[in-house]
């Protein structure tokens, strides 16, 4: 029976843990296709300009198509590690957690029950 319980508590906080990885990944992918599109108009820009012959232009295109390319490399690398620390933030927490409440299950059943009667009566007032 305990068996039971450990499984499908884990099999819980795995699905939590999978439902917050979708919703940032979610959040990840909005924030590549934004700047996907965003380098794919400055391209097309650069492409527009490319037919001027005047220096000035031709070197701020080149200055531009260099910047570019280095912020979409930050940002993709800037994205990527604040991601992977929260997901890991996340599951730590989510495991010290759930290890409390294994060690303490009268302690969490008690602040459950303080909490659960404090949000009633904040409910029960409107």
């Amino acid at each position: 029976m305990a068996t039971t319980r450990a499984s499908q508590k884990s099999s819980s906080t795995a699905a939590n843990a999978a439902s917050n990885e979708t919703t940032s990944s979610a959040s990840t992918d909005q924030l590549k296709d934004d700047l996907r599109q965003l380098s794919h108009t400055v391209e097309e820009l650069i492409s527009a300009t490319a037919d001027d012959s005047r220096n000035n232009i031709k070197e701020l295109r080149d200055k531009a198509e260099a910047r570019l390319k280095e912020t979409r490399a930050r940002l993709e690398e800037r994205g990527e590690r604040a991601y992977r620390q929260t997901r890991d933030s996340v599951t730590q927490q989510a495991d010290a957690c759930d290890q409390y409440v294994h060690e303490n299950p009268w302690k969490s059943i008690g602040i459950a029950s303080a909490v659960g009667v404090i949000v009633g009566l904040l409910i029960g007032r409107r």
